[in-house]
């Protein structure tokens, strides 16, 4: 969980306090990129490595090695300078750095700094924020990412979705291709391990973005480490992978690789299915990293059966978002439905205690129906908002720091009709 914005902002002014004298890129640099990582709560190698070598290039000819100051791949690249450097030519610098990086690697934000001040460049949405180091304390939300911290904006046709199929559904065909896609299930189902095995790549990504797999981005620092370049052992090193998920922690090897050992205990059955082994290419091995570098926790829950569905069917894949009810357009409907309504009656209850836990008593004992589900887009926003208005409802009954008891409310019942598009 983040740390909250008060804590935050403590940290922060404590910070500026510490580092207002420091003028040295040299010799203290990195001290001060480790604490301004732990003023958000985060263990800066966690996430982020110092001094990384890459080879800028001109028209494919090569110029010189550099070296980034603070890399976070995907996300922030850092460049640092000493005080009272230029920070427009340590932002050139930084740049610069962007032609020696794969297009997967490309991070959303750069920030520079001279001690003294620091700016802020956020590429999606073209924003730069420059502040002195003494008011990091005002502008801490435009942190937010390192913190955990994401703004949730419903869109009608979110990109991100887009490139997550088409990513994930060019490994689909290479696999296909490759003569996986002929192998059967148990019960004589064509396809069907090639469907499982996408399952469970779909939840790796997933698991690497949402803090089910610590650190952060621990499956794809696996597949860059632990997998051959040309991909040749990617699919022996997958399947071992399967199984050591599907292996309670204390009943695994002490042999295992402590890299693969760190993943945790999968239960479900998810992993329990043997496949056959995939064979990988060096082109289909890039195609799952490229995946890997997106960022799966901005992938909308509703349009997750339908996202899986385009990746099997390079149609569809084509066409996503007609074959699906929009977040935009199903909180259109569940707001009036009954969630508006439940949410004035929390805000009419929330300062007495005991009407508190019998509103949470209700939120367990609702049921919803989806007589025509399809992808079940509904049902999953349906408990998600379910979810986080209980969670409302938690911390307000136990303010006084009391352990929480959270029993899930009963959401995903009684589903009749169930309905799926055939592959």
């Amino acid at each position: 969980m983040p740390l909250s914005w008060n804590e935050i902002k403590s940290r922060a002014i404590a910070f500026s306090k510490d580092w207002s004298a420091e003028t040295s890129e040299r010799a203290e640099a990195q001290s001060f990129w480790n604490a301004f990582f732990h003023v958000f709560g985060i263990e800066r190698r966690r996430v982020a490595s110092f001094e990384k070598q890459v080879e800028i290039a001109r028209a494919g000819h090569r110029l010189k090695h550099g070296r980034i100051d603070g890399f976070w791949k995907g996300t922030l690249l850092i460049e640092h300078k000493s005080a009272g450097h230029s920070l427009d030519r340590a932002f050139a610098q930084a740049v610069d750095y962007f032609d020696g990086l794969p297009e997967r690697d490309l991070p959303r934000y750069v920030l520079v700094s001279d001690f003294a001040r620091l700016r802020l460049h956020d590429f999606d949405t073209g924003a730069e924020t420059e502040f002195a180091l003494r008011d990091l304390h005002r502008h801490v939300r435009r942190f937010g990412f390192i913190a955990g911290y994401q703004a949730q904006v419903i869109k009608p046709q979110d990109p991100v979705n887009v490139r997550a199929a088409e990513r994930m559904g060019r490994l689909h065909d290479a696999l296909k291709a490759s003569g996986y896609g002929q192998y059967e299930g148990p019960n004589g189902a064509p396809g069907h391990p090639l469907e499982v095995l996408l399952v469970r790549l779909l939840f790796c990504l997933f698991a690497d973005d949402t803090g089910i797999f610590q650190p952060a981005q621990a499956f794809r620092a696996w597949v860059e480490e632990r997998t051959a370049d040309d991909g040749s052992d990617l699919g022996p090193q997958l399947a071992q992978l399967f199984q050591v998920l599907n292996t309670p922690e204390d009943r695994r090897s002490a042999a295992l690789d402590e890299q693969v050992r760190a993943f945790p205990y999968v239960n479900g059955q998810l992993f329990a299915e043997a496949l056959p082994l995939a064979a990988f290419t060096r082109a289909m091995r890039e195609s799952l990293l490229d995946a890997c570098a997106i960022d799966w926790s901005g992938i909308s829950p509703a349009i997750f059966g339908a996202l899986f569905q385009s990746i099997m069917n390079a149609k569809a894949r084509r066409n996503l978002g007609a074959h699906y009810t929009s977040e935009e357009n199903i909180q259109k409907l569940v707001k009036p439905l009954f969630l508006d309504e439940l949410r004035a009656e929390f805000e009419r209850i929330k300062g007495n205690r005991n009407r508190l836990f019998e509103f949470h008593k209700k939120l367990r004992t609702l049921n919803f129906l989806d007589p025509a589900c399809g992808c079940g887009n509904f049902l999953v926003i349906t408990y998600r908002e379910l979810r986080l208005l209980e969670l409302d409802v938690l911390r307000a009954a136990y303010q006084d720091g009391q352990q929480l008891l959270d029993e899930p409310p009963r959401i995903l019942r009684r589903l009749l009709r169930l309905r799926m598009e055939p592959p």
